[in-house]
């Protein structure tokens, strides 16, 4: 069985979904009951666990109770939830744990997340390509742990064998996501259209990241965490292009007439072009394709708000 920390979240969920898909058993697991598990259930083959990440006794447990075979680790410190050491420490500790448990239990492989942010501030000019030298200094504390986790799960492969990747996963969007992100606009400009009111702030027309539908981002993890090979430790995971507010808008507007939400021109100042994420490794490696094209994915998402999860 493959666990999935973190299962019954934003990313989470889809990832196991994917997983369950493609016919795999999981174990999902979160920190509270979250949100039904029925969806994920169907069919008997996942089980959900109560689990923290960050309590070692807690995660080895679960091995004891289910035969684990694999392990996505999504599970995180809620974002501004604590001070920023406690939750550098708290995501650190579940980290250690997570390799710890992987070593003991021998699984086969355990996925990681990581994120876009590791590349704020590279030097780079056409797309952001896993190989490329990264920034040491960090803005953020996500891009920071994330860094620093990459650091130790390549050192624990390499002098341990344990099979662990990394993914740099781009600007998620789509059910279950939040409302609004500090860090790209389309979630802020989908529930504007949606609700029918005012964004909250202003938003830039041109202001871009590479974008990737959640339903995209969890079949390429469980793609990952499936592939019977793999040529890299780490892999960028996204849509491979850019993706403007403007487009976001045009989008909303084709999906919900009339309900056009009014972006600032321009791009935010002192904000640089949008860089994409380079898929070639991802695409080479598992065969993954985006299946959810800027329209199809504005679609999908308001035909999920409005059947009463809008926020």
């Amino acid at each position: 069985m493959i666990l999935v920390t973190g299962g019954l979240g934003f990313i989470g969920s889809h990832t196991s979904r994917a997983l369950l898909d493609m016919g795999e058993r999981c174990v999902i697991g979160g920190r509270t009951a979250g949100r039904s598990p029925d969806a994920l259930a169907a069919g008997g083959q996942a089980v959900v666990e109560r689990m923290d990440c960050t309590d070692l006794d807690s995660l080895l447990g679960v091995g004891e109770r289910h035969d684990i075979t694999g392990i996505v680790h999504l599970a995180a410190a809620a974002l501004g939830a604590d001070t920023p050491l406690d939750e550098l420490w708290a995501n650190t500790r579940a980290l250690f744990n997570v390799l710890r448990a992987a070593q003991e239990w021998g699984v086969a492989r355990v996925v990681l997340a990581s994120t876009i942010g590791v590349y704020g501030g590279a030097d780079v000019a056409d797309a952001y390509r896993e190989d490329m030298p990264l920034p040491i200094g960090s803005a953020h504390l996500i891009p920071a742990h994330k860094k620093s986790a990459e650091i130790l799960a390549s050192a624990v492969s390499g002098s341990t064998g344990l099979d662990v990747v990394s993914v740099r996963i781009g600007a998620v969007w789509g059910p279950l996501g939040r409302p609004a992100s500090p860090f790209f606009g389309a979630p802020q400009i989908v529930h504007a259209a949606v609700g029918g009111h005012a964004l909250p702030g202003p938003l830039y027309a041109e202001d871009a990241t590479d974008m990737c539908y959640v339903r995209d981002c969890g079949r390429a993890i469980a793609l990952l965490q499936t592939a019977e090979a793999l040529n890299h430790r780490t892999y960028n995971v996204g849509s491979g292009r850019t993706t403007t507010n403007r487009e976001v808008a045009e989008a909303l507007a084709r999906a919900v007439p009339g309900r056009m939400p009014g972006l600032a021109e321009g791009r935010r100042p002192g904000t640089a072009p949008a860089v994409p994420l380079d898929i070639d490794r991802l695409r080479g490696d598992t065969g993954f394709a985006p299946e959810y094209d800027l329209d199809r994915a504005a679609g999908d998402y308001v035909r999920w708000l409005r059947a009463g999860n809008l926020r």
